[in-house]
């Protein structure tokens, strides 16, 4: 969720960056397989629905469409929660 929700505020690849190694230290520490958090981490960066800032692509969207932030917030959240 951490991932999820970093994603609406800096690009997918920082947030996979800066999410990882939290990831990793949590399922190391519980003495687990890290790859099912690691994938944690990467489906919840490329999980940005709910702003145009954390992928590029929504950013082209964002001005060419003359969309307003309300409608990403609007359409993103509900996906959002069921890609979660």
């Amino acid at each position: 969720i951490m991932t999820l929700v970093l994603t609406e505020l800096v690009t997918n690849n920082a947030a996979a960056a800066l999410s990882f190694p939290i990831g990793y230290s949590m399922a190391v520490g519980y003495g687990v397989d890290p790859m099912p958090f690691i994938m944690a981490v990467l489906f919840g960066a490329s999980a940005s629905f709910i702003s145009p800032y954390g992928y590029q692509t929504n950013l082209l969207v964002y001005s060419v469409g003359n969309y307003k932030l309300t409608d990403y917030v609007r359409i993103g959240v509900p996906i959002s929660i069921v890609y979660s």
